[in-house]
């Protein structure tokens, strides 16, 4: 049943940048790793309700390219913390007809995690009711050379002539292809940048910052962001009143 707190405009696809779990946990006197096993709460929140209110795609920026720079502890922690999750949260994704995928370089993750994902991905690739990527070990710089890098060798190879390259051309070589470019992008923890996240396809994507961390960021927090998503006017260049005029 769909719950009455819905605002009336859902977006198709919304992506969020899951900031502030270290910060939580500091505040709480306590190892930044806390704060993200708090933090694994929050997505199966999250998760459970973009599903029930009908979003589409739901893409969780997990662990950047960055993030490999952090201490070897805390990285070891996260690996962790994503194999039991996905181990724990197989079912439930079957259950609820929701399909896994992974942006960013697969190929990086630890061998025992790695095996874990695909085959949760193989074993969701059936679900049709909403899409959950997580990006992992995941640039937008880099998915943008990987993209260039693709393009040129199908040049090179005679698959594609380099004059009919085009936007479309390079959206099909990201990672995301196939998918709509996100709706409202979310970043919670309180900072105010992209931060290397979904840079393609954020052109006209809205944005909303709030201050809370993310293992405070549950259900009510969340259709907060979509009520003010649903107030806003996506304009894509055009005038407010072409808009209106629709």
């Amino acid at each position: 049943m769909v719950a009455t707190d819905l605002p009336i405009s859902i977006p198709r696809h919304v992506a969020i940048i899951m900031d502030g779990n270290g910060r939580w946990a500091e505040e709480r006197h306590r190892p930044r790793l806390f704060g993200h096993k708090a933090g694994v709460d929050s997505v199966r929140e999250i998760v459970e309700t973009a599903r029930e209110i009908g979003i589409s795609v739901l893409t969780l920026y997990a662990f950047s390219t960055e993030n490999w720079n952090r201490p070897h502890n805390e990285v070891k922690g996260l690996m962790a913390l994503l194999r039991n999750y996905l181990q724990a949260e197989l079912r439930t994704m079957l259950q609820n007809d929701i399909q896994l995928r992974c942006l960013g370089e697969q190929e990086q993750l630890p061998d025992d995690v790695g095996h874990i994902l695909q085959q949760t991905i193989t074993e969701t690739s059936v679900c049709q009711g909403m899409i959950l990527n997580l990006a992992l070990s995941y640039g937008g710089r880099n998915e943008l050379v990987h993209a260039v890098q693709s393009i040129v060798q199908k040049c090179q190879e005679g698959l594609l002539d380099r004059h009919t390259v085009s936007e479309s051309t390079i959206n099909d070589h990201l990672f995301t292809a196939g998918l709509p470019d996100p709706d409202l992008l979310i970043r919670t923890g309180g900072e105010h940048r992209l931060s290397n996240f979904l840079l393609w396809q954020a052109s006209y994507t809205e944005l909303y910052f709030t201050d809370t961390r993310w293992p405070d960021f549950k259900r009510k927090e969340f259709l907060q962001a979509l009520q003010v998503f649903h107030h806003r006017q996506r304009r894509y260049g055009r005038t407010g009143a072409q808009v209106a005029g629709e």
